[in-house]
Order: C-alpha cells, then sequence, then structure tokens
C-alpha cells in the first residue's frame, strides 16, 4: 500500500476531496436516508459544479459503495479485532451493538432497507462473509444445543451464504439465529421503536443473547 507520505500532492488533494464527498454523503443519509442521496446537492455544498464532482465518483451508485464497503469493513474489522481479544459468542454481541450505537446510518445502510434502484457489486459480498465467519468460528466453539431440526437438514444443501466455512449445519442454524434474533432488537432499537415503552433496550438485548448462548442440550 502506498503510505500517505509517498503520495504526490495532486494525489492527497484528491484523496481530501474524496473524504469530504463521504463526509458530506453521510451528512445527507442521517438526514434523508441513503435513497435520497444526491451528488448536485453535495457538489453545491462544496461549492463545485456536478460534472467537478462526478470526477471523484462517477454516480450515485459508486458512491454508496464506497460506503457500503467501508461500513461493511469496519464492522469486519471490530469483529476481527473482537476475536483476537479472546472475546467469545457474547463478546462478539456485545461488539456489534456497541458498532451499531456508534453510527446508526451506518449500520441501516447495510442492514436496513435496501436503497432503491441499488444492486452491491461481489466483492461487498465477500467482505460481509468474513463478518460471517467470524460469527460461525464462534458459534462452532459453544456445546451442541439440541437434536437435529428439519431446518438443519435444509441448510446442508443450502449454505452458500457460509463463504466455505466447514461448520456443521446445526451450528449454521445457531449462527442464523443469532444473527437475524440480535439484528430484529437493534434494528429496532436504533429505529426508536422501544422509545416510550419504559425499559431498557440494553436489557432486552441482554436478555435475548442468554437465551440465544443457552441454546444447548441439558
Amino acid at each position: 500500500m502506498v503510505n500517505s507520505e509517498a503520495k504526490t500532492p495532486r494525489e492527497r488533494y484528491r484523496a481530501q476531496v474524496r473524504a469530504e464527498i463521504k463526509e458530506r454523503a453521510w451528512e445527507q443519509i442521517a438526514t434523508a436516508g441513503a435513497s435520497a442521496l444526491s451528488l448536485n446537492a453535495i457538489a453545491k455544498q462544496m461549492g463545485m459544479s456536478g460534472p467537478a464532482l462526478y470526477r471523484y465518483f462517477g454516480g450515485r451508485d459508486e458512491l454508496i459503495t464506497e460506503l457500503v464497503r467501508e461500513a461493511y469493513r469496519s464492522l469486519a474489522d471490530t469483529f476481527r479485532a473482537a476475536s483476537e481479544a479472546g472475546a467469545d459468542l457474547t463478546g462478539l454481541a456485545h461488539a456489534l451493538r456497541a458498532w451499531a450505537l456508534e453510527d446508526p446510518q451506518r449500520y441501516f445502510l447495510i442492514y436496513g432497507t435496501p436503497v432503491p434502484g441499488y444492486h452491491a457489486p461481489d466483492d461487498t459480498t465477500a467482505i460481509s462473509s468474513e463478518i460471517m465467519a467470524t460469527l460461525l468460528d464462534a458459534c462452532t466453539a459453544l456445546p451442541p444445543h439440541g437434536p437435529a431440526t428439519p431446518f438443519d437438514a435444509h441448510l446442508e444443501s443450502h449454505r452458500d451464504w457460509a463463504g466455505g466455512h466447514p461448520a456443521p449445519p446445526a451450528v449454521l442454524h445457531r449462527a442464523l439465529t443469532f444473527w437475524t434474533r440480535l439484528h430484529g432488537v437493534l434494528s429496532l432499537e436504533l429505529a426508536g421503536q422501544f422509545s416510550g415503552m419504559g425499559f431498557d433496550p440494553a436489557q432486552l438485548f441482554a436478555a435475548e443473547l442468554d437465551v440465544l448462548v443457552g441454546m444447548r442440550a441439558d
């Protein structure tokens, strides 16, 4: 990788402008959502013409892709760092919640409602597979959680989403259950659906996690 000191002034300027464009994009997303993202509006904020900005990003989808890649990379790195520090499934869950609360718009960009008309390129799926691989490793380390189910048998031949991870079907099932249930709680919390209900969402998240980790044979 070329370090910043080795870059030419033009390359450093280009990197700075791209960084500012992304910062403005996140501001727009926080205000009106990713579907309302407008490169022309960003250009106006930055005192640039629309065509000038398109020299840095070829279009809305290219800018969204950059933001999506960075969001997935951020979570993948968060999971990897937690795992390398010895985090188990519970530790990964709390790392996920902390990451989501730190920047809800970043969370919703990759786990919220898809942006109409936008299709992420294959390399973003590769990054998300790193996240799932870390989760599958953590689930593999847990004791078995009961007899095989029909869905376990289904996953035996429907495991492309696992990115080639060798986990047995029961572990795949547990990882999917963990992923979907905790994302469900997080999505509702970040969307403000628990506001005014009088309980602490952190306690609900912890209770769901206790059930998920405790799903094992006696």
